[in-house]
């Protein structure tokens, strides 16, 4: 994949760009600021952006994702954070080609890369605990009230383009149980199950971007 760098930190941005590198990618363009980010993307049109959050000012890096979007709705973005910020996120969530995950919690660099082949093949790849916070930025009198803990968590995981297996072996559930949470889950949000993993994910998303306050 051709890839687009854009963090304010030279040794993190060094250091992802060596691992990109090693693992056969391609970096067209590094970035320390959003605006450089932007300008980047323009130039070079990469298969996929890997931004920070943070960069330099506070959430440049979402607001830098949505102006890429604005002007290419298609082009897949990846946040890296150590915070989650909401503003602007579900909306770039529900228009697929978006991943948002958490630094601390990257653990193991090859599912790093299974997330950020992902987004730029149009799916979606979240960190639990960004789904969790769009569910609490909606309002508490909607069906998601209705939700119970474990359906949160397994919306979750889904929204990490996750299947019913992967979800099982996440949770430590047999897939028939996850199979019952997820049909739980749509039915309390009244949406429609699909086969297809990432349209089930933006369905959700999409619904949370309607609930929101």
């Amino acid at each position: 994949m051709r890839v687009v760098i854009a963090e304010d930190s030279a040794l993190f941005r060094e250091g992802l760009a060596a691992l990109l590198v090693t693992a056969g990618h391609t970096i067209v363009g590094r970035a320390a600021t959003a605006a450089a980010a932007v300008a980047q993307v323009r130039a070079h049109q990469p298969d996929i952006t890997v931004l920070d959050v943070r960069m330099p000012e506070r959430d440049e890096g979402v607001a830098a994702a949505a102006e890429i979007r604005a002007w290419e709705p298609e082009a897949p973005v990846m946040l890296l954070s150590q915070h989650v910020e909401t503003r602007h996120c579900v909306d770039l969530a529900t228009g697929g080609s978006f991943g948002y995950l958490l630094k601390d919690r990257v653990l193991d660099v090859d599912d790093f890369f299974v997330a950020l082949d992902r987004v730029a093949r149009g799916g979606t790849a979240l960190d639990p605990e960004v789904v969790a916070q769009l569910v609490g930025a909606a309002r508490a009198d909607t069906e998601l009230a209705l939700l119970t803990p474990r359906e949160l968590d397994v919306l979750g995981h889904m929204a990490q383009g996750l299947s019913n297996r992967a979800v099982a072996r996440r949770l430590h559930l047999s897939a028939r149980t996850v199979e019952t949470h997820i049909g739980s889950i749509f039915a309390k949000l009244g949406l429609v199950d699909a086969p297809d993993e990432h349209r089930r994910v933006r369905a959700v998303l999409a619904y949370l971007s309607a609930a929101r306050t």
